[in-house]
């Protein structure tokens, strides 16, 4: 595979597809390097028991009513629900009355405050740090965080956490948004199961190392995981170790998924919702019957989905289906069936979910944005100043990156 392009793009997630098109419609010659044996990178989409749709990723059109990719969804004909999401209310009361839920959404509220006040004195500390002492609510405010941010707020920068827009409105896609992304970038053809492992930028073009023979390009747009630039999985020549440090800061947490059949759909609300815990931290969060289909979609994060990734597999499932029997009654987990969990802390192409920044390392998204002697550029949603941990903050970055490489190419033909 010796072979040169004006661009090569490492990673088909949807940054670098969004790049991808862009590059691919100014007419420039491209490659694009992908490490997994299918594009979408985080969004991915995959069948349950032949029935359903189930989005083992990101599953929310976050910021719904501004998203740029809502009218490229729906011009591909696709169907997006516009219900919103009922992820603070409790279905059935079960273990969290109505009072101890305005209770909870009143100290989530006071302490989302705090945040924004201690942001507008360029107070970079941890979130927690602003947790009222001894309320009953921290640990349930920390499991939220655990789901939205893939960390307790003792790893989340008050800065960033700032930074971060969203007008709350949140849509799905019927169809699955993993689906939706490769449906929109149907026409890149990824090189698959073609991991870079090197990129030579002593000069141009750049030299790439992968498993399939080397390549050459006169640009590249980086856009893979922070987690694995952290670990140095692409070795840079000369090294690049502003870019690893900023990495480091804006590690992927750690957010997994596990799904249920339901046997007995009728004994759960649509579109229903279920804390599994209200006293800690290490606890789930259920979706019961999304579109009215006959399962649970279960979210677990933080240290808990950690440790629970580490136990191996079936110990998402395990857990979830421990928490619902508590809160349904014991003989709940004989009418129902384990799908799938996910596992992307261990798996080796993302090592975690998304981004948020360490305490301290606000700046570091715009560092690792920042383009190489105009021939390297980053992409991926940790390079969004307040899109981070969505697709369409890492479709926008992909779309960033290509411009700044159209700009430093010479004209087409030279």
């Amino acid at each position: 595979m010796d072979d040169m392009f004006d661009v090569a793009i490492v990673g088909a997630g949807a940054a670098g597809l969004a790049a991808a098109l862009v590059l691919q419609r100014a007419g420039r010659s491209i490659v694009v390097l992908e490490a997994r044996a299918r594009a979408g990178g985080r969004a991915h989409t995959f069948e349950a028991r032949g029935q359903f749709p189930l989005d083992a990723g990101c599953g929310w059109v976050h910021s719904a009513d501004q998203n740029p990719l809502v009218p490229l969804i729906e011009a591909e004909g696709l169907t997006l629900e516009k219900n919103g999401a009922n992820w603070g209310r409790q279905s059935g009361d079960h273990g969290f009355s109505a009072a101890e839920q305005k209770e909870f959404a009143e100290a989530f509220e006071a302490f989302d405050a705090r945040l924004a006040a201690a942001a507008i004195k360029d107070a970079d500390a941890p979130a927690a740090n602003y947790f009222e002492p001894g309320c009953r609510w921290n640990g349930l405010i920390d499991a939220v965080s655990s789901y939205y941010n893939g960390a307790e707020f003792d790893r989340v920068s008050v800065l960033d956490y700032a930074a971060y827009l969203d007008t709350g409105v949140n849509w799905r896609v019927t169809s699955g948004y993993g689906a939706a992304v490769a449906a929109l970038a149907a026409p890149i053809m990824p090189r698959f199961s073609c991991p870079v492992t090197g990129i030579d930028h002593r000069r141009v073009p750049v030299r790439l190392a992968t498993p399939q023979g080397p390549l050459e390009a006169r640009a590249v747009i980086i856009a893979v995981p922070t987690n694995l630039l952290a670990k140095e999985r692409i070795a840079f020549t000369p090294s690049l170790p502003d870019k690893t440090e900023a990495a480091a800061g804006l590690p992927l947490g750690t957010a997994e998924k596990a799904f249920f059949y339901l046997e007995q759909p009728e004994e759960l609300p649509i579109e229903g919702h279920l804390f599994g815990r209200i006293d800690r931290a290490a606890t789930g969060s259920y979706h019961t019957r999304p579109f009215g289909r006959p399962y649970i979609e279960a979210f677990l994060g933080g240290r808990n989905a950690e440790d629970l990734i580490r136990a191996g597999e079936g110990a998402l499932s395990a857990f979830a289906l421990d928490e619902l029997s508590a809160l349904v009654g014991s003989s709940f987990r004989r009418r129902v069936v384990p799908i799938a969990e996910t596992g992307w802390g261990r798996d080796p192409f993302a090592l975690g979910s998304y981004s948020h920044a360490l305490p301290g390392h606000s700046a570091a998204r715009a560092v690792l944005a920042a383009p190489v002697a105009e021939r390297l550029f980053f992409a991926g949603e940790a390079t969004h100043p307040s899109f981070f941990s969505t697709v369409h903050g890492a479709w926008a970055s992909g779309i960033r990156a290509a411009e700044e490489a159209l700009a430093a190419l010479p004209p087409l033909g030279l």
